[in-house]
C-alpha cells in the first residue's frame, strides 16, 4: 500500500504561476494548490496499535492527536496528547502514553467497502463504507483552536442501523507487559458518565519525578447512553475533548466544560469556522507549485502532519509524533539527539511554520543544568555541556542507567558514562544546535536568540575547552560517529556541527552584546578546526568518516551529514571540496535509507547535486510510503516529514552563506513557482519559473538586513522597486540595502549587460 493513492483531484498539475497582485489572489492560489491534494486510504490499516509508526490516518492539533483504526462495523479512534507522559528519568521509565479510545460500533457494516480520504486544505477526514444499497459517512474533525474534536455520521440508502459510540481505556493490546523488559507502572484510573457526558482518566502519580493526568470526555448528542439509529437523512453527532493538567487544574472539569459548549450546535458552527481559518491561514504562510502531483503531495501531507503534531511549546512531538497507539513506545518514544528529534523540524524553517518549530527548543534548555553536570563529571568543563542520547520534556533523561539495561547486550560499560548513555558521541548537543541555528539564521529575532543562547553558549564553551590545539589545528579526540565507534579521532560529523556551533553563537553573540570575549576564540576554532578526512574509494576521493577510526559504514547518512543539517558545505565551498562531496553523495546513494534520507536529500541540493537524478529518486522515495505519509520500511515516525518539503524548497530557493539562490538545483525544463520560502538573513522569497525563464520575484524584509543575491537573469541587470522607487543594479553578485518589515519587487532589466571583454554573458 503506497501512497499512489494521494488522490489528485485536479486534472492535469500545471504549476500556478505566483503572479498575483493581493493577498486575496495568494490565499486562492494556495486553496487551488492545496485543494487538489487528498489522501485516500482504501483498506482498513493494519499496523495499530504498534509501538513504532502506525499506518493510519492520522489526526491534531499539535495538542491533541487522533489515529483512526478499525474494520467499517468497528471503528476506533486513538487519542493522546503531546503532554501526556510517564515522567521518570531512567531507561524505560518515560515515555509518551495512550490517553484512551473512542470506540463506534455499527454492526451492520461488516463486510461494506471501505475508503477514508483525508482534505489536506482544511483538515478533515471523511470516511465512506458501502454495503447493498445503503452507505454511511463518517466527518471526522480535530479543532485547530480548541482540544475538540467532532464526528458527524450520515447514512444514505434504505432501511436503518443501530450503533454505539463508547469511551474505553488502554487494554492489553495498547499496555503490553513483557516482563521485564516492559514494566507494569502504577497509574490511576477512572471511567464513569455524569449528565449524559462519558470520559475517562489516567493519570502516572506514583513513583515518578514529575506527575501527570489528562481526561478524555465524550457526549453523543440526543443520546445519553452514547446508542443512536442512523437513518436516511438523519445525523448523528458526536463531540469528545481532552485536557491535561499542565494546561488545567483540573483537566477532567476542562474536558466535561468543552464538550458541554460544544455539543451546542452554533458553538460547534462557529469552531469549525474558527479551524478553517486556522488552516488557511496555515497554507498560505508559504506554498509552492511543481509538476510532479506525486512530490507535491507528499510536500503538503508533510506539513499537514506536521501542524498536526507540533504546536505544544513545552512538549514537541516525540519519535511518532502525537500518535502514541501502544505503550511503550520503541526508543520510549523519546527526543532521540543523534539525529531523530531533530530531523521532523528541518523543513519548518524555509516552509516558514514557525509556530510548529517553537516547540524544539523547549526541552533543550530544560536539560541544561544535567547537561552541564555531565560536561563537567566527564571532561572537566563546568560550562560546557554534553547531552546523552535520549532526553524527554522538562528536563527527563530517558537514557539513563538503570539496572533493566544489564538485560541489553549493547548496555556496555563503555557506552555509559555517569550512568549517561552517550555511545561514544560527544556531538549531541552541537547536533540539536543545528536547528537553532536554521532558525536563527532565518529569522534574526532578537528575543528568540536570547531564549536559546545559554544553551548554543555552553556548547560552544564545550567545545572551547574539550578540543585539542596542536601542529596548528583543532583536533577532536575520544569522540564517536556512530553509536559505540568509541575513540574516534575527528569524526566528520563532529567536525561540521563544531563549525556551526561556533559561526552560531559568536553572531548570537553579536546580536546580544554578550561574550565579546569570547568571539575571537570561536571564530578561531571555526576557522582552524581540522580539515574534513578523506580517503580513496572505488577509485574516487570521497569523504572518510573520521581521521583514525570508522572509515564507512553502508547504511545511514553520517557520511554526509557534516553537510546537511551541519551546513558545513555549500555552493560557495571550495571546488575541490565540492568534488569530494559529489563523489561522497555518489558513493553513498542513501536515497532510501531508514536513518538517514531525510538528510541525504538535502545534502545532495546544498552540493548541487544533478537536479533530475534528485527529483527521480525523490518520486521513488514517496511512492514508497503508507498513505499517511510514513515510510514502509521504516519505523522511526515523523522524521520523515521533513525530506520532501526541506528538498523541494532547497531546491527552488537556497540561502546557504547568506546569498540567495533563485532554482539553483532545478531542471529548467520544469515550470515551477514559490511563495515564501524563508532564507537566511530573514527574508521571504517568492519567485516563478516558466519556459525555462525565472519571471519578477518579490522579496519581503523581516529585519531589514542587506540582501545578497545571485542574479537569477544572467548578464542582465536587475530593477529592484521598493518604497522609494527604483534602483538598478548590476553584476553576477548582488547587495540590496533593505528596510525593515519593506517589500520588493525584482525585474529583469530590458538589456544585457557586456563583460570586461566585449561579449554578451548569454
Amino acid at each position: 500500500m503506497t501512497n499512489s493513492k494521494l488522490k489528485i483531484l485536479a486534472g492535469a498539475i500545471v504549476p500556478l504561476l505566483l503572479s498575483c497582485s493581493s493577498q486575496t489572489d495568494f490565499g486562492k492560489q494556495a486553496e487551488t494548490i492545496v485543494g487538489r491534494h487528498v489522501v485516500r486510504f482504501t483498506q482498513p490499516p493494519r499496523r495499530i496499535p504498534a509501538k513504532v509508526s502506525v499506518d493510519a490516518p492520522l489526526l491534531g492539533n499539535g495538542y491533541t492527536g487522533v489515529a483512526l483504526s478499525g474494520n467499517p462495523e468497528h471503528q476506533v479512534f486513538y487519542v493522546a496528547r503531546n503532554d501526556f507522559w510517564r515522567l521518570k528519568t531512567g531507561h524505560n521509565e518515560s515515555y509518551p502514553a495512550v490517553l484512551g479510545k473512542v470506540e463506534m460500533s455499527i454492526p451492520g457494516l461488516e463486510g461494506a467497502s471501505y475508503l477514508v480520504e483525508q482534505h489536506l486544505y482544511d483538515a478533515t477526514t471523511v470516511a465512506r463504507f458501502r454495503k447493498e444499497d445503503f452507505s454511511v459517512t463518517c466527518r471526522v474533525c480535530v479543532a485547530a483552536v480548541e482540544d475538540v474534536a467532532a464526528v458527524e455520521i450520515r447514512m444514505e440508502g434504505k432501511g436503518s442501523l443501530e450503533g454505539s459510540v463508547r469511551l474505553s481505556l488502554p487494554g492489553e493490546k495498547e499496555i503490553v507487559e513483557d516482563l521485564p523488559l516492559d514494566r507494569a507502572f502504577p497509574e490511576k484510573r477512572e471511567q464513569n458518565a455524569v449528565d449524559g457526558i462519558h470520559y475517562i482518566t489516567r493519570a502516572f502519580e506514583d513513583s515518578v519525578d514529575i506527575p501527570t493526568r489528562t481526561a478524555l470526555a465524550l457526549q453523543t448528542v440526543d443520546s445519553p447512553d452514547g446508542n443512536f439509529t442512523l437513518e436516511p437523512g438523519k445525523t448523528v453527532r458526536i463531540v469528545f475533548a481532552t485536557s491535561g493538567n499542565f494546561k488545567s487544574s483540573d483537566c477532567l472539569d476542562a474536558a466535561i466544560r468543552k464538550v458541554k459548549e460544544y455539543v451546542v450546535p452554533q458553538r460547534l458552527r462557529e469552531l469549525e469556522k474558527q479551524h478553517r481559518a486556522w488552516w488557511k491561514d496555515y497554507w498560505e504562510k508559504s506554498f509552492v507549485s511543481i509538476p510532479d502531483s506525486a512530490i507535491e503531495g507528499q510536500y503538503y501531507l508533510s506539513l499537514y502532519g506536521m501542524a498536526s503534531s507540533s504546536r505544544d511549546t513545552d512538549f514537541p512531538p516525540g519519535l511518532f509524533g502525537i500518535w502514541i497507539t501502544q505503550e511503550q513506545p520503541a526508543w520510549s518514544g523519546d527526543y532521540h539527539l543523534n539525529y531523530n528529534y531533530q530531523a521532523p523540524f528541518y523543513a519548518l524553517y524555509s516552509a516558514n511554520r514557525l509556530e510548529q518549530a517553537e516547540p524544539y527548543c523547549a526541552p533543550l534548555l530544560a536539560f541544561v543544568p544535567r547537561g552541564k553536570y555531565y560536561s563537567e563529571k566527564i571532561a572537566g568543563i563546568p560550562d560546557g555541556v554534553i547531552y546523552p542520547v535520549g532526553i524527554g520534556p522538562l528536563g527527563i533523561e530517558t537514557t539513563r542507567w538503570t539496572p533493566l539495561m544489564e538485560k541489553y547486550h549493547w548496555a556496555k560499560k563503555e557506552n555509559i558514562e555517569m550512568d549517561g548513555m552517550f555511545w561514544g558521541q560527544k556531538s549531541n548537543a552541537s547536533y540539536a544546535v543545528a536547528n537553532l541555528s536554521m532558525h536563527f539564521y532565518r529569522t534574526w529575532d532578537r528575543e528568540f536568540a536570547r531564549k536559546v543562547y545559554p544553551f548554543v553558549r555552553a556548547s560552544a564553551i564545550f567545545w572551547e575547552k574539550y578540543l585539542v590545539y596542536e601542529d596548528g589545528r583543532y583536533v577532536d579526540y575520544n569522540d564517536a560517529i556512530h553509536e559505540g565507534t568509541i575513540g574516534d579521532k575527528n569524526p566528520l560529523l563532529s567536525l561540521g556541527l563544531i563549525r556551526q556551533t561556533m559561526q552560531t553563537a559568536t553572531d548570537m553573540s553579536a546580536l546580544l552584546g554578550e561574550d565579546a570575549d569570547r568571539r575571537e576564540k570561536w571564530i578561531h576554532i571555526h576557522d582552524g578546526i581540522s580539515h574534513y578526512p578523506v580517503f580513496e574509494r572505488n577509485g574516487k576521493t570521497v569523504f572518510r568518516y573520521t581521521e583514525a577510526g570508522i572509515k564507512w559504514v553502508d547504511g545511514n547518512s553520517l557520511g554526509i551529514q557534516h553537510i546537511y543539517p551541519g551546513g558545513a558545505i555549500g555552493p560557495d565551498s571550495d571546488p575541490a571540496l565540492l568534488a569530494v562531496a559529489m563523489n561522497t553523495v555518489q558513493e553513498m546513494q542513501r536515497w532510501l535509507d531508514s536513518n538517514g534520507s531525510n538528510s541525504f536529500f538535502p545534502a545532495a541540493v546544498r552540493i548541487g547535486y544533478d537536479p533530475d537524478t534528485i527529483l527521480y529518486h525523490l518520486d521513488r522515495y514517496v511512492k514508497h510510503t503508507f498513505p499517511n505519509g510514513f515510510q514502509l520500511d521504516n519505523p522511526h515516525g515523523i522524521e520523515n516529514l521533513s525530506t520532501v518539503p526541506n528538498t523541494i524548497n532547497e531546491m527552488l530557493c537556497m540561502g546557504h552563506g547568506d546569498m540567495i539562490r533563485l532554482f539553483p538545483v532545478w531542471p529548467r525544463d520544469k515550470d515551477a513557482a514559490f511563495h515564501q520560502i524563508r532564507v537566511e538573513g530573514a527574508f521571504l522569497v517568492s519567485a516563478k519559473l516558466a519556459d525555462g525563464e525565472i519571471g519578477d520575484v518579490t522579496v519581503f524584509s523581516e529585519q531589514g538586513r542587506d540582501l545578497h543575491l545571485l542574479n537569477p537573469w544572467k548578464g542582465r541587470g536587475i530593477k529592484v522597486k521598493g518604497p522609494d522607487g527604483e534602483q538598478l543594479y548590476e553584476g553576477e553578485r548582488i547587495r540590496i540595502e533593505t528596510g525593515k518589515g519593506v517589500t520588493y519587487r525584482l525585474t529583469p532589466a530590458g538589456r544585457n549587460l557586456k563583460k570586461e571583454d566585449g561579449r554578451d554573458y548569454n
